[in-house]
């Protein structure tokens, strides 16, 4: 086993499609930060994208190539090229977060000393033998991270994998961003204007992009059955080039008489401040998701925060206590409980923001997230890399011990 404490410095490398926006791309740039901090040489492999410049600032080194590719030929070509700068950076541990440049890198690193390892970002679909295959390559690692609960059990249920090799390592919410009291009246002012948010209006949240399965017609029928006039609807996510979807959408808002209340709005640069302009927070998503970063950090941001009861939700969300958890595709169920947080008085909503930011500050902080990477990374180098890790941004907390109390309580 190699060692930190040896006089060659560690090499960790980080395979990823792109670096643009998502959340293993924001997780990919959190540890490849943390690998440079603690000392280590931290090479990040991509196709590129519009965040390669903050690896500069990190501290960390970036190859361009095309890992984003399925192409056969392309991806048979990278293995040699992964495989050059292993032997060339000495690289100790080639961590990757894709299943297409997954194939190339373990094939790779079969003739090299390196360690190969994966992280499994979504429960892939298996459609047949074909699919199946192809999604394999995720699961050849020496240790295979799962990023929830979720996530393992599905490994486990699909692949033949000894329990010891996956580690559960929850996504992690940089709290010093996702805080009520690191966004200023200004920004939220700022939102309100650029999004038109009528005055005194309560407003619901649903983020993510408009693709079918993030449940929009389940958020527009649940919006014609709450049938509030105080209520005012912002679907925020792109199109992403799905131009049928978006007009299907637009057209499904004016058949039920809710252009007035209702708007869709392509992006957002400043997510802390949309999710203070809120009055509650939806994640409508029909199929489940991995982890789902909407409702981890609607809750940091002390928002009431109203998700289907699936996936990685089931454990970012205290059922009755941080959160809703309502079926998945019921308008009616999500209809009837956006009017149960909107009926929450101001007493009520301070105990759920207090208890929903000190569950996310105990079980799903960015520093928690990059410590137990680091740790695995440890396990192949022998020695342990430590990264001077932040003291809790907003105290510590005793949240596990306290006792579920209904939604309702003000107590």
């Amino acid at each position: 086993m190699k060692n930190l404490s040896s006089s060659k410095k560690a090499v960790i490398m980080q395979i990823i499609p792109e670096l643009g926006a998502g959340g293993a791309e924001q997780g990919c740039i959190d540890v490849a930060a943390a690998i440079a901090k603690s000392g280590a040489h931290s090479i990040v492999v991509s196709n590129g994208g519009y965040r390669v410049s903050e690896l500069a600032r990190i501290g960390a080194e970036h190859i361009n190539m095309p890992v984003h590719s399925k192409n056969p030929v392309v991806m048979w070509r990278n293995i040699r090229r992964i495989r050059k700068i292993i032997k060339k950076r000495n690289v100790d541990i080639v961590h990757v977060r894709s299943r297409a440049p997954a194939w190339s890198a373990w094939r790779a690193c079969q003739k090299t000393d390196a360690h190969f390892m994966t992280t499994c970002h979504a429960p892939y679909n298996i459609s047949g033998e074909i699919k199946r295959t192809y999604n394999s390559s995720i699961v050849q690692g020496e240790v295979i991270i799962a990023i929830s609960d979720y996530v393992a059990q599905y490994l486990r249920d699909n692949y033949k994998i000894e329990p010891e090799r996956i580690r559960v390592i929850h996504r992690g919410i940089p709290l010093e961003r996702f805080h009520p009291s690191a966004v200023t009246p200004e920004r939220i002012i700022d939102i309100a204007k650029e999004w038109r948010i009528p005055d005194g209006a309560n407003v619901v949240l649903l983020p993510g992009r408009l693709t079918r399965w993030k449940g929009h017609s389940v958020m527009i029928e649940a919006m014609s059955l709450l049938n509030r006039k105080d209520v005012f609807c912002v679907i925020l996510g792109s199109d992403q080039g799905r131009m049928e979807y978006r007009q299907e959408l637009d057209a499904l808002i004016e058949e039920t008489n809710l252009g007035t209340q209702m708007r869709i709005v392509d992006q957002c640069h400043d997510m802390p401040a949309a999710y203070m302009l809120s009055s509650v927070v939806v994640s409508a998503s029909t199929d489940p998701e991995g982890f789902g970063r909407v409702p981890a950090e609607a809750q940091a941001m002390g928002r009431p925060i109203i998700a289907t009861d699936h996936g990685g939700a089931r454990e970012t969300i205290m059922r009755g206590y941080t959160g809703w958890l309502i079926p998945p595709a019921d308008a009616h169920a999500l209809a009837q409980a956006m009017d149960e947080v909107l009926m929450l008085n101001d007493a009520q909503r301070v105990v759920l923001a207090t208890r929903s930011m000190a569950h996310i500050a105990e079980n799903f902080s960015k520093e928690g997230m990059i410590q137990k990477t680091l740790d695995v990374y440890a396990e192949f180098l022998g020695s342990g890399i430590l990264v001077p890790l932040k003291s809790e941004p907003f105290g510590k907390t005793e949240q596990k011990t306290l006792e579920p109390k209904l939604l309702n309580s003000a107590e």
